[in-house]
């Protein structure tokens, strides 16, 4: 019996190059109210949520996310010929197949990489970021870009008084590659099957094909639901990945939540009881929840504006429709 010869990887991976990308159009809450029976107050108060950005029809999936990637690459130091794989997270790329990641990895000029996508929703970067740190430790691709894109503005109906607000588009990324210690810890991710329907898509496309319905599909949920889960099991979850991390949250220096909700993201802070040392990511307030696409350019965002620096430790956790959900503990760029 032949034996097979062990992969020659990296010992371990880490982020080394983030880039993002948000659309120009920038879309007040005024905007929202023209569809919908609430005010500017009632929104901030419930999300905080201020402006999001809206995409125009140039701004495709594509077109975003090779801006980010450009970035990313460019900060990591490296040439698009050395990306050995594209993993894409998105829910809001309307071709079933080829994947989107194909196209990308064209057009960034990456030589023939393993490239695909995934639907974790707004977990997608936390999984995408645990399979590119396999793909580095196990060999089989060196340098792994990882993007969270979304055009959510598509899968919003600007009549639900619900969740009218809360989406925006935009397009995040980063490069993983090797590293000679820990940098990306052990992930925590899990999925609840039972709780699918609180995040859902109002009908399936086929009932809107078949004329079954006449109003596209979009997103909805059931907030109250999803708060009380986010809150109260994530807060959990953000835990565990700290324990996994061999730290606590006391030696944390930066907390990159999903940019879901500002009340989320500070209930879950109070039951950490992270430090007040610890930078908190609240790009929610003029990026909106942008899904797979939220902590990457979170992420960017503390980084450009100095609120976070390179070499800091941060707890990055994403959680949403499945219900799905990540963390992990890694070094930033």
């Amino acid at each position: 019996m032949a034996k097979i010869k062990p992969s020659q990887g990296a010992p371990y991976a880490r982020i080394m190059g983030v880039g993002g990308y948000r659309p120009t159009r920038v879309v007040p809450n005024e905007v929202i109210l023209e569809t919908i029976d609430s005010s500017d107050e009632w929104i901030r108060s419930r999300s905080g949520i201020s402006t999001r950005h809206w995409a125009s029809p140039e701004e495709t999936v594509t077109a975003m996310s090779v801006e980010a990637a450009g970035k990313a690459i460019a900060d990591a130091g490296i040439t698009p010929a050395q990306i050995g794989g594209v993993i894409v997270s998105t829910v809001s790329h309307f071709k079933q197949t080829p994947a989107v990641a194909t196209e990308i990895a064209d057009k960034i000029g990456a030589n023939k990489p393993a490239a695909f996508d995934i639907s974790a929703g707004c977990a997608g970067f936390g999984y995408g970021l645990t399979l590119a740190k396999g793909m580095v430790v196990e060999g089989s691709a060196e340098y792994v870009l990882v993007i969270g894109v979304e055009r959510l503005s598509d899968l919003t109906d600007l009549e639900d008084r619900a969740t009218a607000f809360l989406f925006g588009d935009g397009a995040g990324a980063v490069v993983v590659g090797p590293a000679k210690e820990p940098a990306i810890g052990p992930t925590v991710w899990g999925s609840e099957g039972d709780k699918s329907e609180t995040i859902k898509q109002t009908v399936a496309w086929t009932d809107y094909r078949d004329g079954t319905v006449d109003k596209f599909p979009a997103i909805t949920q059931e907030g109250q639901a999803v708060f009380r889960w986010a809150v109260f099991e994530m807060a959990k979850v953000a835990q565990q990945a700290l324990d996994a991390a061999g730290i606590t949250a006391a030696d944390l220096d930066v907390f990159i939540p999903h940019q879901a909700n500002m009340r989320i993201i500070d209930s879950m802070v109070k039951t950490l009881k992270l430090p007040e040392h610890v930078t908190v990511a609240r790009d929610v307030e003029t990026t909106g929840n942008t899904s797979a696409a939220s902590i990457p350019l979170a992420m960017e965002r503390l980084l450009a504006t100095g609120q976070a620096r390179s070499g800091d430790t941060a707890l990055v956790i994403g959680f949403g429709a499945g219900l799905v959900y990540a963390a992990t503990v890694v070094t930033l760029p």
